[in-house]
């Protein structure tokens, strides 16, 4: 048949379904080899799939097994898709039509038992992942853990570091292979505190403190970013998370010590003012218990 009578019996509704399988093929086809091509080469811009510490790998490799467990369904119903759509199409005699289908036990059975055999395995595998990666949960390791505070501006992100006296803005550095726990709290509208290389979100809320334990395993620059909308500012509420070795974290922290921008009480509440698109700033730490002072500033009576 010529493409000119092919075409035409497709407007009669001969080659419509032949055609349309044909197709679909070709776009499942494309998408199979683009997806993962389109994926290595954005692959610094997908981090959540290219992790850098051992929680978020944690996390990234429970979302492939959830994944691939989902896709024991999800691939045989599409390939059953075609089978069906070919078999029993309208110009097939040998696709006879059986009504009393719908009473087949197997078929039921099949249809219903696998996915929810499905289902209850991914409930327990997610469970016990849950429990593991508590973001509360210290982490084990040789190296004795650090302890960084954050507070939630509008719209930047403070970091304290209570032990070594000094802060800063939009900036948060420490050494690869030792444990961190953050400290997390705000002093605007509630918001989300996230490092997708390095672990996964959890919220930043006013007069409460949240904890996220992670470990960076590799050294490097990695974005930071608010992960709940909080305002014409939000777009710009991003921070650069900087794991380097011990040697070029503890030269950071000699210079830093040094800088001349004094954080106090007094200067905290300028801070704290809404301002968008800041740029990194680092301070001296004249006050230990600040962070305590943000806290609780919303759950003292106003003297």
């Amino acid at each position: 048949m010529n493409l000119e009578g092919f075409f035409a019996n497709m407007k009669k509704g001969k080659n419509f379904l032949p055609f349309m399988l044909i197709f679909s093929g070709i776009i499942v086809l494309i998408f199979l080899i683009m997806q993962p091509l389109s994926v290595l080469h954005f692959r610094d811009n997908i981090s959540v799939l290219f992790p850098k510490g051992i929680i978020a790998l944690e996390e990234r490799n429970l979302l492939f097994i959830i994944q691939a467990i989902m896709l024991l369904v999800i691939i045989p119903v599409y390939i059953f898709t075609f089978i069906f759509s070919w078999k029993y199409r309208a110009n097939n005699p040998k696709g006879t039509y059986d009504p009393d289908l719908i009473d087949n036990r197997l078929a039921e059975y099949v249809w219903w038992g696998i996915p929810c055999v499905l289902t209850l395995i991914i409930a327990i595998i997610t469970w016990n992942k849950t429990y593991q990666l508590d973001p509360y949960k210290p982490l084990e390791s040789d190296k004795k853990p650090m302890t960084i505070q954050v507070v939630a501006l509008q719209w930047k992100w403070l970091f304290l570091y209570p032990e070594e006296k000094i802060a800063s803005i939009n900036f948060v550095q420490f050494p690869k292979d030792v444990p961190i726990q953050f400290e997390i709290t705000a002093d605007a509208p509630m918001n989300s505190f996230w490092i997708p290389h390095l672990a996964g979100q959890i919220y930043a809320m006013p007069k409460m403190k949240t904890k996220l334990n992670l470990i960076a395993n590799e050294e490097g620059d990695f974005r930071g970013s608010s992960a709940n909308l909080s305002g014409e500012g939000f777009s710009g509420m991003h921070f650069i998370a900087r794991a380097t070795s011990e040697e070029v974290y503890n030269e950071w922290l000699k210079t830093a010590k040094q800088s001349s921008s004094i954080l106090n009480l007094e200067e905290y509440n300028k801070l704290a003012a809404p301002s968008k698109n800041n740029a990194v700033g680092i301070y001296q730490l004249k006050d230990d218990s600040l962070f305590d002072q943000i806290i609780m500033k919303y759950m003292l009576p106003e003297q």
